[in-house]
């Protein structure tokens, strides 16, 4: 082989270069920290991938009006709705991995959306960086008020007698109530019409109209609903009763091992720097501690649950391994 005689001008820059590599190396990783430990110097976008007044976006804008105390930043809420949180999980995924675009990290879209679709448009396990989970809330199985039972057992009974003339509403497709429901009618062995709605507000809206049944909602829509007299409630979909509703019995008493809820934590894109996860990490987590939150929280049926970015990762990979039969054998699919 003939040796290669690069011009004397190319070959300093590429000595120089070579020279230079190392010593940028630590340069770079010293910006980096600092820009998460600067971080935010500017407005952060935070996306809810529910529409605005549901129990879910009702929860993220406490947190952030928490994290807008905490750093003197704006938090500014962008409801991305639409295929249960399918389209406001996209947005987060390809936004520039900055952490001035974050979001909300949902059962229905990184736990449930991976079985339940035909295909999506991320990688749920790859596509995200899991910040922190903050909140677990069971759903609440409640009806018109003029609905023909009054116990779960009554009604198991009534949906027997009637196949499919009864419905139950969602907050959308592919989301945590559609999914309470298939499981209730595959445990309990009933047919219902599954009406998916675009966010719980108007769901709840036809409920009161009589124009569906019954629903599974986050515990906070319906157990306000339940106080103001306007719906029965019939159980809780925790393992067991809620403190908030003590009074309503949980699933689990008529359908043994009837048990799923609902979380909600925040995410960015893949390929935040590791400070700066852990920066917003240490930030939720105090979010989480402060005593306006969790005073917020308690009136929402909302329980605290604080888990960091691995565990965060780890409880997500989970919920989808644990979800999937279930998913499966309900025979739920969107295309």
């Amino acid at each position: 082989m003939k040796n290669v005689i690069l011009p004397r001008r190319r070959a300093l820059i590429l000595t120089g270069g070579a020279l230079a590599a190392p010593m940028l190396a630590p340069m770079i990783a010293t910006g980096v920290a600092r820009a998460a430990d600067e971080w935010p110097n500017k407005p952060v976008k935070y996306i809810v991938v529910f529409p605005a007044g549901g129990p879910t976006d009702t929860l993220s804008r406490i947190v952030c009006h928490e994290l807008e105390k905490l750093t003197n930043q704006q938090f500014i809420i962008d409801n991305k709705s639409g295929s249960g949180g399918v389209v406001g999980a996209e947005a987060i995924a390809r936004s520039a991995p900055d952490g001035y675009t974050i979001g909300l990290y949902t059962i229905a879209a990184h736990a449930i959306a991976p079985t339940l679709y035909t295909k999506l448009p991320f990688d749920a396990g790859k596509d995200f960086t899991g910040i922190a989970i903050l909140w677990e809330v069971p759903n609440m199985l409640m009806t018109r008020l003029d609905f023909p039972a009054n116990t779960v057992p009554e009604m198991i009974a009534l949906l027997k007698a009637n196949p499919g003339k009864y419905s139950f509403a969602s907050s959308g497709a592919g989301t945590s109530p559609q999914i309470t429901g298939e499981m209730f009618k595959s445990m309990a062995g009933v047919n219902i019409l599954h009406v998916p709605y675009r966010g719980s507000a108007p769901a709840h809206q036809d409920i009161l109209a009589g124009q569906v049944d019954m629903m599974f909602d986050n515990i906070p829509g319906p157990l306000g609903l339940m106080k103001g007299g306007k719906v029965k409630a019939f159980a809780v979909t925790s393992k067991e009763r809620h403190p908030a509703a003590p009074d309503v019995p949980a699933m689990a008493e008529f359908l043994p091992g009837f048990e799923i809820t609902s979380w909600g934590g925040v995410c960015g894109p893949a390929g935040l720097p590791p400070a700066m996860v852990t920066r917003l990490s240490e930030l939720l987590k105090q979010a989480l501690e402060s005593a306006a939150l969790k005073e917020a929280f308690d009136k929402q049926g909302a329980t605290r649950r604080w888990l960091n970015p691995a565990d965060t990762a780890a409880y997500r990979a989970d919920n989808e391994k644990r979800l999937a039969p279930i998913i499966k054998a309900s025979g739920a699919k969107v295309e």
